[in-house]
């Protein structure tokens, strides 16, 4: 397996993330950052933040998948929310929540930045990931 997550002692542990990833693989993937549009360019779960994590998440899994990966193979991930504000975690864990079984998400090494908007209006979350494979 080329990428072995860990929380070392002496952090912060968490079950939603990974403090450290460790990657041997050699191909890199790099996916652009991903909202809540379906394949039709729709915006999936307007003004509903947990609806649009779980969305983002599902576009994130099929460009990893088109790249021969998965979120096992994950090393980082950056989340851009609008308008962030510590309440709303438990509606961005719920997003997540909704498909990490479906999509079987690994917690993997993870940021989250507070955005006053992203490209377009009615956009919450935007998700960009980082994948080694051999």
């Amino acid at each position: 397996m080329p990428v072995t997550l860990i929380n070392p002692d002496g952090i912060l542990k968490t079950d939603v993330y990974r403090q450290v990833a460790i990657a041997t693989g050699t191909r890199q993937v790099h996916i652009a950052g991903q909202v809540a549009y379906d394949a039709d360019g729709q915006l999936v779960a307007r003004g509903d933040l947990a609806g649009q994590v779980a969305q983002a998440y599902r576009n994130v899994a099929i460009a990893l998948a088109a790249a021969g990966a998965t979120f096992s193979d994950v090393v980082r991930l950056t989340f851009y929310v609008v308008d962030w504000k510590r309440e709303r975690m438990s509606d961005f864990l719920a997003g997540i929540e909704q498909v990490a079984a479906e999509l079987q998400i690994v917690p993997a090494p993870a940021s989250l930045i507070g955005v006053s908007m992203l490209y377009e209006p009615g956009v919450l979350v935007e998700i960009e990931a980082t994948a080694v494979v051999d």
